[in-house]
């Protein structure tokens, strides 16, 4: 089989409004499309298929179709194959699996991937009715305004009637990440005057006021607008142009997908020492794509996991298998999870810090990923790397998906 290469990377200023800059989905397209091919030091005629990751185009904006964007801004992208992949907050995994399985099956030799999505369109309460739609309609969320902070509340829940829970733990990873973010020029938060949320201010309900159930507003990331793009290639382009750099290989990738309910979920593994087994199937079925067995940890530089709240960056720790079930807060206290600690967590600020554009949130994973590898991360590289990990879910881990990318030939 071919193996993938990332060719080229790209992400936006995630801290930019551009509804507000009169900006929409077609500027934003244009942007990403533009970036990433420049990167990949490439012509967008060199585009055999393209896949873009986006989940609530039609609600944020009234926008959908998507698949259709990039040709819609590049001449050059005109008649191209081009197809639109929703799977909620793993979108742009998806679109990403999309575009490895056209290039392994030898259809074509170059895909560009892009993850897309507007949110600041709308006022807060809006967005995260809006949101709710990735959720089991009617069945859960009924009481709540904010239905995906009271599903990660009562992942916490959960993780306090096993095996104890101490909210300290919780706030600590909110800290790691605005401050990991503040190195990342692309963040969301770089700018913001966020207090130490582990000494100063955590429980003060005017400056972080409770969002649901233990969830207060610095434990959840926030409305972003953004895209990411990647170009992915094969073997047999890579012979075809010896020039080409990339900048990292897919070594592994693993995908699940279970109910949409978190209760059904709960309930159907309440016997597993893991929350949620599924989360540690999809990573654990990279690691084995990727040729490392029981200590694949030890062979792992870092890692990007789907922080959409906190508990969801605990959940992931003891998952990716950092910690035994329910000992997460450990990797937390002993600062394993920061850059220079055992196995660094999101260096460049996570969604918390860095920003959560849906659709492309599983992009800009691999972009991050990418950038570690091949050693152009800037401000929050993690010295050395040379494999890096993505944990990206959809809802309250209904889609999984984690990929695992090496470093290209020096």
């Amino acid at each position: 089989m071919q193996d993938i290469w990332i060719l080229g990377a790209y992400q936006s200023d995630f801290a930019r409004n551009l509804s507000r800059e009169g900006s929409d989905f077609g500027d934003l397209t244009a942007e990403v499309v533009g970036h990433t091919l420049a990167s990949a030091r490439m012509d967008a005629d060199a585009v055999e298929v393209v896949h873009v990751g986006n989940a609530f185009g039609e609600l944020f904006a009234g926008q959908g179709h998507l698949g259709a964007m990039p040709a819609t801004v590049d001449d050059a992208l005109w008649g191209v194959p081009a197809s639109r992949h929703e799977a909620a907050c793993a979108s742009g995994s998806v679109a990403t699996l999309a575009a490895i399985a056209d290039l392994r099956s030898r259809a074509y030799d170059v895909a560009l991937v892009a993850g897309l999505e507007l949110e600041k369109t709308v006022p807060g309460p809006v967005g995260a009715a809006h949101l709710a739609a990735a959720a089991w309609v009617g069945h859960e969320g009924e009481d709540t305004k904010n239905i995906w902070a009271q599903v990660f509340s009562r992942v916490a829940d959960e993780y306090d009637r096993r095996y104890g829970l101490d909210e300290i733990h919780l706030r600590a990873i909110a800290d790691l990440n605005y401050d990991n973010a503040r190195r990342n020029g692309n963040a969301q938060t770089r700018g913001w005057a966020v207090p130490h949320l582990a000494t100063d201010g955590a429980d003060d309900d005017d400056r972080n006021p409770v969002v649901e159930g233990r969830l207060r507003r610095y434990d959840c990331s926030q409305l972003t607008d953004g895209g990411a793009g990647i170009v992915l290639v094969t073997d047999d382009y890579l012979r075809d142009h010896p020039d080409a750099r990339p900048l990292a290989r897919i070594e592994g990738w693993g995908h699940r997908t279970v109910g949409l309910g978190l209760t059904q979920k709960l309930r159907r593994d309440a016997d597993s020492p893991y929350v949620l087994p599924h989360v540690r199937g999809a990573v654990h079925d990279a690691f084995g794509r990727a040729g490392i067995g029981s200590d694949a940890l030890d062979a792992v530089d870092g890692f990007e996991v789907h922080d959409c709240f906190t508990p969801s960056e605990y959940l992931a720790i003891d998952h990716i298998g950092l910690t035994g079930p329910g000992e997460s807060w450990q990797a937390v206290e002993n600062g394993d999870i920061a850059i220079g600690g055992r196995l660094p967590i999101n260096p460049g600020g996570g969604l918390i810090g860095g920003g959560h554009p849906v659709g492309a949130t599983g992009v800009r994973m691999l972009v991050d990923a990418a950038k570690q590898v091949s050693g152009t991360a800037g401000d929050y590289q993690v010295d050395g790397a040379v494999r890096f990990g993505t944990l990206n879910i959809g809802g309250s881990t209904a889609t999984t998906v984690s990929f695992l990318v090496g470093a290209p030939p020096r």
